[in-house]
């Protein structure tokens, strides 16, 4: 679509939002290159990433609605979104939601720096009028308001608090001055235990997977360890959907370039003719720029219980990344006593939620409704447990009537 206005801009350079055009495309390649280029900034999500993007689109079908601000033939924004049906309601939300941990969108820098309140309504509004015939309701959910010094654009449309807030440790300039956030010497004694006790046994090794061949096994392994860690809970699996598994897959097979990587398996393996080479945790970190993300985690129960083989890992994992010049070691999402114990950050996210249609306005209202509940929900472990235990068997019973 070509504007028939030309871009008004002051003397200083500043773009008019009455100039922007927001189109919604169906497919992600003809916006490559641009996309490419506003992904450069290291403020904004690695979930937005392209190669992040293509690798769920790849492995799900659902139908893309990639909202595109442009000016002049000047990439402004993109929020890359798809569509899911919600029963009767069509919901845009970011792609691969369901596995983010912090989603901004992205944004030209320049252009981040003319937003404002005025602003960020009238593009509220551009979105909505775009979207409409392609959702009844706009959910950009995970999105920070204030992240890192960056105020998210869209800040003051309607939202609500995210039902779940992410933990960090701010990795400062060596591992000493990074574990003196976090009661220093008590880490350092339970680390000087788990050593000793494992090397007692035969030693362990932190390994990173490389080559396809590892990385295909180590994925599987994870997806069996965390298979039995949630069926012990009760809970229900995540990650049993064979296009999830897919979409990880695809993620360990993209090749960012330097230190930046979609997704990386670090593993505790242990040693000694007792242990015999066994995968006791793993870990998978993402990371974008000085920003380290860890999408997921497992243990296997059954190896060295005694010695908290995934808090050692972390442990390795979070030294490796001080030496390597990261600046934040994110936790991801969920409220988790062990985050707590190494995170002196947590940081408050949002579900910015745009109706488009009046079913959209009622969805609105619903999901609003549906938060709060579950942040109250969640405050009550008891409750939270209980109803986490019937999803569980509901979702169980589910899969086996699909096998039958």
């Amino acid at each position: 679509m070509i504007d028939p206005k030309r871009l008004t801009e002051t003397a200083s350079g500043q773009t008019f939002v009455a100039d922007i055009v927001v189109d919604v495309l169906p497919v992600m390649e003809p916006l490559e290159a641009d996309w490419r280029c506003l992904e450069r900034n290291n403020h904004l999500s690695l979930h937005q990433g392209y190669d992040w993007c293509r690798a769920w689109v790849k492995t799900h079908g659902n139908p893309l609605a990639i909202l595109h601000g442009n000016s002049n033939g000047r990439s402004l924004f993109i929020l890359p979104l798809e569509i899911t049906r919600h029963a009767m309601v069509r919901k845009a939300s970011f792609i691969a939601t369901r596995f983010t941990n912090i989603n901004t969108g992205l944004f030209d820098p320049a252009f981040l720096q003319q937003i404002e309140s005025d602003t960020a309504k009238q593009l509220g509004r551009q979105i909505v009028q775009a979207m409409t015939g392609h959702a009844d309701l706009v959910h950009l959910g995970n999105s920070p308001l204030s992240w890192r010094g960056f105020t998210h654009p869209l800040v003051g449309l309607p939202a609500v608090e995210h039902q779940n807030h992410a933990f960090q440790l701010p990795l400062l300039g060596d591992f000493e001055q990074t574990l003196s956030q976090i009661n220093a010497k008590r880490r350092r004694k339970k680390y000087r235990n788990q050593v000793r006790k494992l090397e007692a046994s035969g030693g362990f090794e932190h390994i990173i997977a490389c080559g396809e061949e590892q990385k295909a096994w180590l994925l599987d392994l994870f997806f069996r360890q965390k298979a039995v860690r949630f069926e012990t809970l009760g809970l229900p699996d995540v990650f049993q959907e064979p296009e999830t598994q897919a979409f990880f897959q695809l993620l360990l097979q993209s090749e960012a370039g330097g230190l930046n990587v979609p997704l990386e398996l670090h593993a505790l393996r242990l040693s000694g003719s007792h242990h015999n080479g066994k995968i006791a945790a793993i870990a998978g970190l993402s990371r974008k720029g000085d920003h380290v993300i860890c999408q997921f985690g497992s243990i296997d129960e059954s190896i060295a219980p005694e010695t908290s083989p995934g808090e050692l890992l972390f442990w390795l994992m979070i030294e490796q990344c001080c030496a390597e010049g990261a600046a934040l070691f994110d936790f991801g999402l969920g409220d988790q006593i062990y985050k707590r114990s190494w995170c002196p950050m947590e940081t408050v996210q949002h579900d910015i939620l745009l109706p488009v249609t009046p079913l959209g306005h009622l969805a609105a209202t619903a999901e609003r409704s549906l938060t709060r509940s579950k942040a109250f929900i969640k405050g009550h472990p008891q409750l939270y447990s209980a109803l986490q235990k019937l999803r569980a068997r509901s979702d169980a019973q589910a899969h086996d009537q699909g096998k039958e």
